[in-house]
């Protein structure tokens, strides 16, 4: 990862990636990074729905965006216009909570 990454994101410490990514490209990648990397796999034995520790963090979030009903669906032609509800969708969910403890006077 390059350095202008990390200044953008210096609170990071750990990434969480699903254990399909753990291959030799990704510790390649992460050779010289200042994360930990944190894969998240499965039990081999489990089958059916099983929770996993942090994946559940994830999923939750992006049913939370799907919400939203222009980001149900891949409308946008732009990816650039995509993250903009995305980011959209996040400041309306951060503004729910945020005023959920406000009380009027």
């Amino acid at each position: 990862m390059d350095r202008r990454t990390r200044r953008l994101f210096p609170f990071l410490e750990t990434i969480f990636a699903d254990g399909a990514y753990g291959g030799e490209k990704l510790r390649r990648a992460m050779a010289d990074a200042a994360w930990r990397i944190e894969l998240v796999k499965r039990a081999a034995q489990t089958k059916g729905f099983a929770v996993i520790p942090r994946r559940w963090v994830v999923e939750r979030t992006i049913a939370w965006i799907n919400r939203c009903r222009r980001l149900a669906k891949d409308y946008e032609n732009l990816n650039r216009t995509a993250i903009a509800f995305i980011r959209l969708a996040s400041i309306r969910l951060m503004l729910r909570r945020l005023t959920r403890y406000c009380y009027p006077s």
